[in-house]
């Protein structure tokens, strides 16, 4: 979106912020390993949108904004831009990933065992802790000056929960909360589809599994869309930009750890991830507040509002 379409107030609070922010915004950029002509990105559009968001709707206490998108669409980086941007405008801000509430390995395993063994995958439906994400945003809802929050946090290298008294805490009184997760909005589909992928094809064949996670679309994961009040989109252009975009995450990955997955692993990976995916793909732009889109250089190429 041209930065001189923005309302006139939209620009005047953004350019108040532009300077308390060039620091910030570069920590920002080293952290995520983004190139320096990305802060164009982040002071004219990302920034605008941020205050945008407080401004053209009325904030709840908290406000609850939720950000989806496919893997390695950029949810994270607009999370931690927008944190950094809240803050500095004065408000308390909160992130969470829906990564972080993931069941734990053990949970998992019985799962696989009673209901299907590709369960044991964390990432689709099904997977996650729905109580726990429920709990812990109604939490920041009721919070007060003397409050003392556990925040979820999941360690992907295990593939396990972080326990509980390792989790980081927010205090005090929360004004927005972030919440961010590839499947968040995700609506269940109708009647019986067959198998998309190889994946599906060949272990799961009769669609046991993937019924399973559209009944969890239909139940729990309803009742916790249901407390986000923003919903923004960070729409990838095809599901193959997706596994390409997936790839260069766990590239940065290996980088910084030296753990992740081969691009052949990524690629199998994505596949559990592949039919929630293009049904969001096809449908969260018609009904989302915002829409970010996604050129295949992983570049803005245009904004939609509602």
């Amino acid at each position: 979106m041209n930065k001189a379409k923005w309302p006139n107030e939209i620009l005047e609070r953004s350019g108040q912020l532009k300077e308390s922010l060039s620091g910030p915004f570069k920590e920002l950029l080293r952290e995520h390993q983004l190139p320096c002509d990305f802060l164009q990105v982040l002071e004219q559009l990302f920034l605008p949108l941020g205050v945008w968001v407080l401004t053209r709707h009325k904030r709840s206490n908290p406000l609850i904004i939720g950000v989806s998108g496919g893997q390695g669409t950029g949810k994270s980086t607009l999370a931690d831009v927008w944190q950094c941007i809240y803050q500095a405008m004065g408000y308390r801000c909160c992130v969470l990933s829906l990564d972080d509430i993931y069941l734990t390995l053990e949970q998992r395993r019985k799962l696989a065992t009673q209901v299907h063994p590709l369960l044991e995958t964390r990432g689709v439906p099904g997977t996650h802790d729905i109580g726990l994400g429920i709990s812990t945003l109604k939490a920041l809802c009721a919070s007060s000056s003397d409050s003392a929050i556990a925040l979820p946090r999941f360690d992907k290298g295990r593939d396990d929960r972080i326990p509980k008294h390792l989790w980081p805490v927010f205090r005090g009184q929360v004004d927005v909360v972030i919440f961010e997760g590839w499947c968040l909005g995700a609506k269940p589909s109708e009647g019986y589809e067959g198998p998309l992928n190889e994946l599906e094809c060949r272990e799961d064949s009769t669609g046991e599994w993937r019924n399973f996670v559209n009944q969890q679309l239909e139940d729990s994961y309803r009742d916790l869309f249901s407390l986000i009040d923003v919903w923004v989109m960070l729409k990838a252009p095809s599901m193959e930009c997706i596994v390409e975009w997936r790839k260069l995450q766990e590239h940065k990955l290996r980088v910084r750890s030296g753990m992740g997955m081969t691009d052949q692993q990524i690629v199998q990976f994505v596949q559990h991830y592949e039919r929630v995916t293009r049904s969001l793909l096809e449908d969260m732009p018609g009904w989302a507040d915002c829409v970010i889109e996604l050129g295949e250089d992983h570049q803005v190429k245009g904004l939609r509002m509602q």
